[in-house]
C-alpha cells in the first residue's frame, strides 16, 4: 500500500479547531495508506523545519507528500516544502484551503507557478478554486470536496420561532465573529426573542475581543471554548440557525455540517460560499459585513416555516455529496 507525507498544522493537541489534516488522515489510514503527518509543532520556524525533516527522513519511503495550503503566511511552509519534494522527486499535492488563495496567485505569480504547476495535481475542494486556477491557466487541478462521515450528523427538524443562533469557527479577525454578536444585537432591538453560542478556540487575541463587544453591546452570548467534534454535534441539537460570517472563505467544513445537521443555514456572500450553498435552495446568502441583512433573512425564514423547512431537507440531501464513501473514491483515484 502506498505511503502518504501529510503536511499541515496539526494542532488540535494544542487548543485549536480539527484541521484537514486530522481528519483526512484518519480516514486515509482506515483506506490501508500508511500516513505519516507533520507538524504539532506551535512554533512557525519549529513547525517549518519539521516539515521539512519529515519529508527528508520518509523520502525513499513516501509515495506523495501532500500539503495543505492556505493563502495566508502558511503559503511560504508549502512553497519550501514543494521545493524540497521537487529537490528529491517526490510528487506532491498541494490541498488548496485559502479561500484568498485567488489573490496570492495574483500577488505572487512567480512563487505560485513554481509551487502550483509543478505539483503532481492541486486537490481544490471547491469549483470556486479550481476555477480560479482555471482562469489563470492551470491545468492540473482537481476537485476533490472537503468530506464528512453523513452518519455521524443526526438529523433533526426544527422550528425556528425563537431563534437561537450557533456560531463555529476559530476566534480570527478574517471570520469576523463581531458580525455574530451584531446580528443578535439587532434581533433583540427589534424584540425578538434570540440566542447565540460561539464555539471555537482562540487564534489571534479575536475570542477575548469578541467578548469585550458582546459586553460593550450588553447582549449575553454563550461562548464554549473548543469543543471536539462530537461536543459541538450535540450542543447544536439546542440550536436552529448556523450563521457563518466570514469575510473570505473557501468550503468551510462547519458549513456542511450544518446543513446535514438540520440547521438553517445563513452565511455571507464570499469566495467558495455561493458554490457550496444555493442561495434561497439550500440556505441564505448575505453581503459580507452587512447584520441588517442577516437579520432581514432571519425574519423571512421564521416567517415562512414551510420554505425553512424545505430548504433545510434540501441542503441535508446535498450534505450527503460530501460523506467519505463517494469523497474518497476521488482521492483513490489519485493516489493508487
Amino acid at each position: 500500500m502506498k505511503h502518504l507525507v501529510y503536511l499541515g498544522n496539526k494542532l488540535s493537541s494544542a487548543g485549536r479547531t480539527q484541521s484537514t489534516i486530522d481528519t483526512l488522515s484518519t480516514l486515509l489510514r482506515a483506506e490501508g495508506f500508511t500516513v505519516t503527518t507533520a507538524s504539532k509543532q506551535t512554533n512557525k520556524v519549529l513547525r517549518l523545519c519539521d516539515m521539512l525533516w519529515t519529508i527528508l527522513r520518509h523520502a525513499k519511503q513516501a509515495d506523495y507528500v501532500l500539503i495543505d495550503t492556505y493563502s495566508t503566511q502558511n503559503f511560504y511552509y508549502a512553497y519550501l516544502c514543494a521545493l524540497l519534494c521537487r529537490f528529491l522527486r517526490l510528487p506532491y499535492i498541494p490541498i488548496l484551503h485559502g479561500g484568498n488563495l485567488p489573490q496570492r496567485l495574483e500577488s505572487h505569480p512567480q512563487l505560485s507557478a513554481s509551487l502550483f504547476k509543478k505539483a503532481f495535481i492541486n486537490s481544490a475542494p471547491s469549483n470556486y478554486i479550481k476555477a480560479a486556477f482555471e482562469r489563470l491557466g492551470y491545468t492540473n487541478v482537481k476537485c476533490i470536496p472537503n468530506s464528512i462521515i453523513l452518519k455521524a450528523y443526526p438529523f433533526k427538524e426544527r422550528n425556528i420561532q425563537t431563534i437561537n443562533l450557533l456560531w463555529v469557527r476559530s476566534f480570527s479577525e478574517i471570520y469576523n465573529p463581531k458580525l455574530a454578536i451584531r446580528v443578535l444585537h439587532g434581533l433583540l432591538e427589534r424584540g425578538i426573542t434570540a440566542t447565540l453560542c460561539m464555539v471555537g478556540p482562540e487564534v489571534d487575541g479575536t475570542l477575548a475581543a469578541t467578548k469585550s463587544y458582546a459586553k460593550a453591546l450588553k447582549v449575553t452570548v454563550t461562548f464554549t471554548g473548543q469543543l471536539s467534534k462530537a461536543e459541538w454535534i450535540a450542543l447544536s441539537q439546542d440550536y436552529n440557525v448556523f450563521i457563518n460570517t466570514t469575510d473570505f472563505d473557501n468550503m468551510p467544513v462547519s458549513v456542511i455540517e450544518a446543513m446535514a445537521l438540520g440547521l438553517t443555514l445563513v452565511s455571507t456572500n464570499v469566495g467558495g460560499l455561493p458554490y457550496l450553498i444555493d442561495n434561497n435552495i439550500t440556505g441564505v446568502l448575505v453581503p459580507p459585513n452587512n447584520a441588517d441583512a442577516f437579520i432581514e433573512a432571519l425574519l423571512v425564514l421564521r416567517q415562512d416555516r414551510k420554505n425553512t423547512a424545505a430548504m433545510v431537507s434540501r441542503a441535508r440531501a446535498q450534505a450527503a455529496v460530501y460523506d467519505w464513501n463517494s469523497v474518497k473514491k476521488l482521492w483513490l483515484a489519485h493516489l493508487k
